[in-house]
């Protein structure tokens, strides 16, 4: 880890500098995870991510679907998943720093690292655990001239608030989950009423087969029946303009014939392009944009750096949230030693533990 990650001479230099024993980078469910098993240690955190809110993918990918595979919980949404961690974490006290990357990661003398982030903040380090998921996501973007002036305002590639679509003309491009998902959202609006309904719906994909689940393609193709939205095979190949307003876009069928398909916002649902980012130039031995760990501590190449969750690869590696809970249980007790160098750590459990039961805040039970 010689080229990026650098060993500073000394600590001089860094005024304001937040000194810790761990930064965590990604707040994703993983990343969340591991400021439990951290904190059992007593170990304290700061967290690190590139969104403006802490869930990873899912709350950015899917915050209402249904997630089946967490050990104990029969079905939870992203959002509910994130939500119950959140709650969990919330005795050790973690610092969330979001909306920030980070930029910096350089070698100290005394073993630990200095790391910085796009927005300024430092810090002085004894370990790192990288929890970023597949890295940064960036969405799949609408190739046509003259698109990118109107994003944000009338071009869309993520639902932020459904309100400001209600009662409007869209066209959703896409055939994925989201697209279909958004498009029959807007169609029926909310279940108590029409709050989110908008005025007409056309879903737009350059062929007539789909890769959502089948039952979101059948209500689509009811809904077009019932003339209740429209589908239309093509792909947009331009914009329809005037007075610096968005008008519609045209649409190139299959017959080579282009149409103008007039609207007043465009949701556009390509998926999102993962981007490991800055990570990618910390020198830690990387395979497919991938980081190599080991599987005894989860540790990188660099020893105090580890990583967990879908950022990591290792023979066997499975991408499944439940993985990730048990690789941040092994890095916390591997990072232990960096941290307490002189103390002996044992595995105690949360439910016989007087210890761990203080650290959660909890009352031990007493049992006749």
């Amino acid at each position: 880890m010689e080229n990026q990650v650098t060993h500073a001479a000394s600590n001089a230099g860094h005024a304001g500098v937040i000194e810790t024993d761990a930064v965590i980078v990604g707040a994703g469910p993983v990343g969340l995870f591991q400021v439990f098993e951290l904190g059992l240690l007593e170990i304290k955190a700061h967290i690190i991510d590139s969104l403006a809110y802490p869930g990873g993918q899912c709350i950015e990918l899917y915050p209402d679907k249904p997630i089946y595979d967490i050990p104990a919980v029969p079905v939870c949404t992203g959002k509910e998943l994130t939500d119950n961690l959140m709650k969990q974490i919330e005795p050790f006290g973690a610092t969330f720093h979001l909306g920030q990357e980070v930029t910096t990661v350089e070698k100290q003398d005394d073993g630990r690292f200095f790391v910085a982030t796009s927005k300024g903040t430092q810090f002085l380090t004894k370990t790192i655990f990288i929890a970023g998921g597949v890295g940064s996501f960036q969405p799949r973007t609408l190739k046509v001239e003259g698109l990118d002036k109107y994003e944000g305002s009338q071009v869309h590639y993520r639902v932020r608030n459904p309100a400001q679509f209600a009662g409007k003309n869209i066209i959703v491009i896409g055939g994925g989950d989201s697209a279909l998902d958004w498009a029959l959202n807007f169609c029926a609006g909310n279940e108590d009423g029409s709050a989110n309904k908008a005025e007409s719906v056309i879903l737009v994909h350059r062929r007539d087969g789909f890769r959502a689940a089948p039952a979101s393609v059948a209500k689509m193709k009811e809904l077009c029946d019932n003339y209740e939205m429209q589908f239309i095979v093509g792909q947009v190949t331009d914009i329809d303009e005037g007075d610096e307003v968005l008008k519609g876009v045209k649409v190139t069928g299959g017959d080579g014939v282009t149409r103008v398909v007039p609207c007043d916002q465009v949701l556009v649902f390509f998926g999102l392009s993962p981007k490991l980012g800055p990570i990618a130039e910390w020198g830690l031995a990387l395979e497919r944009k991938q980081i190599v760990v080991d599987t005894e501590k989860f540790e990188t190449s660099t020893p105090g750096i580890f990583a967990v969750g879908d950022v990591n690869t290792y023979p066997g590696k499975k991408k499944l949230i439940l993985s990730g809970f048990h690789e941040a249980a092994l890095a916390a007790f591997a990072a232990a030693p960096y941290i307490f160098p002189e103390k002996r750590i044992h595995l105690q459990y949360t439910t016989t533990s007087p210890k761990l039961h203080k650290v959660l805040g909890v009352e031990t039970p007493v049992f006749d």
